[in-house]
Parts: structure tokens; sequence; C-alpha cells
């Protein structure tokens, strides 16, 4: 799974709420100032062409929706940093987090019991 580009990733997260959709209506997602419809045409297109999204035809009108849903792109995200920078290692994930102080010992006792109520 390819990496998105923060506008790509903006797109994505607009389909992934609305569901599907033409150019024009993404628009009033968009943060201001908003970009040119052909900048987010030409996005939409490379999202095609990367396999996040499909479309269905309406004579030459293109109406969008994603081909992978949100979770499927963050547990391929994940997974690439997981082994790009962990070793594939989740502990090594968490302590790195641990230790640059970015996770508190609340949340981490939060994780320990998300993991003992899956195993049930």
């Amino acid at each position: 799974m390819e990496k998105l580009t923060p506008k790509e990733e903006q797109v994505m997260e607009i389909l992934w709420e609305v569901k599907k959709g033409f150019v024009k209506d993404l628009f009033p997602h968009l943060p201001d100032p908003k970009p040119h419809y052909n900048t987010i045409s030409t996005i939409i297109r490379n999202l095609e062409e990367k396999g996040y999204v499909g479309y269905t035809a309406y004579g030459t009108t293109y109406e969008y929706y994603p081909l992978i849903s949100r979770e499927q792109y963050q547990e391929g995200f994940i997974s690439k940093i997981l082994s790009s920078y962990f070793d594939n290692s989740y502990k090594k994930l968490v302590s790195f987090f641990a230790e640059k102080e970015k996770i508190s010992e609340a949340e981490l006792k939060e994780i320990i019991e998300a993991i003992n109520k899956n195993k049930k």
C-alpha cells in the first residue's frame, strides 16, 4: 500500500466521510482557502491510479468512492512504519512513545485493559 501525500489523505478523509461524491461535492468539506477544482480533480485521479478510489461514470461525469476503508489504510500505514522502523515489534513501538513521554502511564494501562478484554 502506497503512502499518500497530505493532500491525498485530506481528500480520502472527505471521501470516507461522505462515502461517495462528485468532485464538486467535496468542496464544502475542504478548509479555506479552497484549492482550484482542477487541483482536486487531479488528486482524485492520482488516488484512482494508486487504487484507493473507484468511480461510477455518468457520461463524462464521475462519481467517486473509496475502494479501501480508513481502517485498511491505517493498518497498512502502521504495518509499514512497524516494519521499517521497529523491526515488526509492537513492543518497540510502544516503548519508543513511552521513552519520548508521548504516552502516559494511564494510557498504557488502558492499552493493557483493552488487550485483556480482547483475549476474553
